[in-house]
């Protein structure tokens, strides 16, 4: 364990981790890469299998045609770890084994190497399967309390994270062990970004010696009731946390005209299905009618019609109306800024999000004055070295230079 961590017993949830120091807001507390990782396969024709970049155009392997590369370069990096699972996605086409499936798979492959190597090298640098998996050849090799495949895919689903981009968009999972032992709280002291697949544990409070470390399994921005229905359904567990037994923020979710609100709510599942579908022109119509509609009944806090203002910018910028995208967009800080009290990246993405806009549109002071909050944000979030941070300096001194080319022109 790493020395700024240990391992303790949590008080009615088993395993924990803790400090084992005093740790500052915005401080790196670990970074590891995964014991295992796969692209998901929502983004697995978007994003390289190998150093989880996205790109334009990607090669294709010519065999299992499901795994793509940035170049040949990734692609000779990859084979060694996808050679075995190869050959397997094959026998399977025109089946896709779910994420969780292919994860464990990659798991067992690791397992069994490293078996066969102790036991003969010759043995584990040949080692390829022609079946499809959980083969009987890899489960032989394991330990008995992994040869259960359907309990190894439990513990995997449980027990992996999601790996996401600067943005935080869905790239891939991963399974990262000493990190599973994190329990969660929907207020939590801790926070996840990634660099590629390698994942950096960030503190977004001061934390002292002894105090747990914890983080969010789950989206937050939810009411009580839904979050805690999602962590029972996925996690099997109720929520006591601080936030859950408080309900502080559902009020607030919930404030305007509960009949005018419904009619926000029942609309999602649809609005959803449209973003769903990529029909972007009939998103932005039906959001933009939604929300004249509500204006006077319904506040900007209101969980809905967020949502339903957030998706408006989704389809605004997909559309190219980028006026209306920066229109809905700020609407959204001020609400956001309630929502994430301490330092939190999806905070920190929708300001620089909106501060791209404002850039783009040439409302340069109110660009830079977006991205300097973003900056606060993602530089305890994301660390000073992250891509992410560079790039919001980069927008920031762009700003600049331009308002002094500005303040010239004008003389």
């Amino acid at each position: 364990m790493p020395p700024k961590l240990e391992r303790f017993v949590s008080p009615g949830k088993g395993n924990g981790l803790r400090a084992a120091v005093r740790v500052k807001r915005g401080e790196l507390v670990y970074c590891a890469p995964p014991l295992a990782c796969c692209v998901s396969n929502k983004v697995s024709r978007d994003v390289c299998h190998h150093c989880f970049s996205r790109r334009e155009t990607l090669l294709r392997c010519s065999q299992c045609k499901m795994a793509r590369y940035c170049n040949i370069t990734c692609q000779k990096q990859a084979w060694s770890g996808h050679k075995r699972e190869c050959k397997c996605l094959q026998s399977l086409l025109p089946r896709i084994p779910t994420d969780s499936v292919r994860l464990a798979a990659r798991l067992l492959f690791a397992l069994v190497c490293f078996s066969l190597l102790m036991k003969d090298p010759k043995m584990a640098s040949t080692f390829t399967l022609d079946v499809p998996y959980p083969a009987q050849e890899v489960m032989s090799a394991l330990p008995p309390s992994l040869r259960e495949p359907f309990s190894l895919i439990a513990k995997m689903t449980c027990n992996c994270f999601t790996i996401s981009d600067g943005e935080l968009q869905e790239i891939g999972v991963g399974l990262y062990p000493s990190l599973s032992l994190l329990n969660h709280d929907c207020r939590p002291n801790c926070v996840m970004v990634f660099v590629g697949t390698k994942l950096q544990l960030r503190a977004v409070r001061d934390i002292n010696p002894e105090e747990e470390l914890t983080i969010s399994y789950i989206e937050t921005l939810s009411l009580t009731e839904d979050r805690q229905r999602q962590l029972e359904d996925q996690y099997h567990f109720t929520c006591r946390c601080q936030h859950c037994d408080s309900q502080d923020k559902d009020r607030l979710m919930l404030s305007g005209h509960e009949s005018t609100w419904r009619l926000l709510k029942e609309a999602l599942p649809r609005l959803e299905g449209l973003k769903t579908e990529s029909d972007w022109q009939a998103l932005l119509e039906g959001c933009s009618h939604l929300l004249s509609t509500v204006v006077g009944d319904v506040p900007d806090e209101n969980l809905y019609k967020l949502r339903i203002t957030d998706m408006a910018v989704d389809a605004s910028i997909h559309l190219g109306h980028w006026e209306e995208a920066v229109g809905y967009g700020e609407k959204t800080l001020p609400v956001y800024r309630q929502y994430y009290p301490d330092p939190h990246p999806v905070h920190g993405v929708q300001l620089m999000r909106v501060g791209k806009l404002q850039h783009y549109l040439e409302h340069i002071e109110d660009a830079l004055d977006t991205f300097k909050q973003a900056y606060q944000i993602i530089k305890l979030t994301h660390g000073d070295d992250h891509p992410m941070t560079s790039d919001l300096r980069i927008k920031m001194e762009e700003c600049r230079s331009e308002m002094v080319q500005q303040s010239s022109s004008s003389h």
